[in-house]
């Protein structure tokens, strides 16, 4: 069954009851003048008729509800396991593209240095590299693993919040990004805005990283009356720098999400550099139903 072929219960019991009662109806008034006795077996017989076909009706629709009740329900089930999916494929793609794309640009910045210096940074990039690598791999067997066993529960960890904003920075300062971080006062924020925002800097990072190397970049997330604003802006690549281009799907996947909470999310050049700016709604009432 499709994922949006949704089930539709169709009967035509009651329409197929009522023309069996039309006809018996149709059956007594044919029925000329009789004797009392055999007038009284005649309203007999069609009494049990009748109950025969309504007890029939009600069998037969009841049986259908429960079918319709069943295919309803697997039909559900089905489209929360595609939908489950989908978000899968989108983590799976953010860590790939943010693990590869430290990996990458780590080794690239090592990889230019010349003398002792530059022998001591391509062995903390090495470790760096390493780590990227043991992360990004235990979080894809995550992954992975509940997508070939759906009914097998998965190591959880807690959604990120604001407060996890500090370590993504710091994922980005080892690829070479110099990061600056001002949070305003948001008040109350719900767990799916924060986890956005979070979603929005790592992209925005990893794409500052790959296509501007080593460079400098401000984050800023404060609260504009009814909403969280999140902006991420870098100074523009690296003189020398050569860019690695990504698929360029990580920002389709944040306008998806982001368009998801009702709100929108921009992406221009300003000046040398890039900016990414979303806008997601956020009103008192939403957070306190967190």
């Amino acid at each position: 069954m499709e994922s949006t072929d949704r089930p539709v219960l169709r009967s035509r019991v009651w329409l197929i009851t009522a023309l069996l009662l039309a006809t018996l109806v149709l059956a007594l008034s044919t029925i000329g003048d009789v004797q009392p006795a055999g007038t009284l077996a005649v309203l007999l017989a069609a009494a049990s008729c009748a109950v025969s076909v309504l007890a029939w009706a009600l069998l037969r629709t009841r049986r259908q509800r429960r079918i319709y009740e069943d295919e309803l329900t697997a039909w559900a089930a089905e489209r929360a396991a595609h939908a489950e999916r989908l978000r899968i494929a989108r983590d799976l793609h953010d860590l790939a593209s943010h693990g590869l794309g430290l990996i990458t640009v780590r080794a690239a910045a090592a990889r230019t240095l010349t003398g002792p210096a530059g022998d001591a940074e391509r062995v903390a990039a090495l470790t760096d590299i390493e780590r990227a690598g043991r992360q990004a791999t235990t979080e894809l067997r995550r992954l992975l693993t509940v997508l070939r066993t759906p009914g097998d529960d998965a190591p959880l960890r807690p959604a990120e919040t604001l407060d996890d904003l500090p370590h993504i920075l710091h994922s980005a300062r080892a690829s070479g990004v110099t990061v600056t971080l001002d949070i305003g006062d948001t008040g109350e924020v719900s767990a799916g805005v924060q986890l956005t925002v979070c979603a929005i800097v790592r992209e925005a990072l990893a794409n500052t990283a790959r296509h501007a190397g080593p460079a400098s970049a401000h984050i800023a997330v404060y609260r504009d009356s009814d909403a969280i604003i999140a902006t991420v802006a870098d100074d523009g690549p690296t003189p020398g720098w050569v860019p690695h281009p990504g698929a360029g799907a990580g920002l389709a996947g944040l306008r998806e999400r982001v368009g998801a909470l009702g709100g929108s999310l921009h992406a221009e050049r300003a000046g040398h550099g890039y900016r990414v700016t979303a806008r997601l709604p956020e009103t008192a009432d939403r957070a306190e139903r967190r």
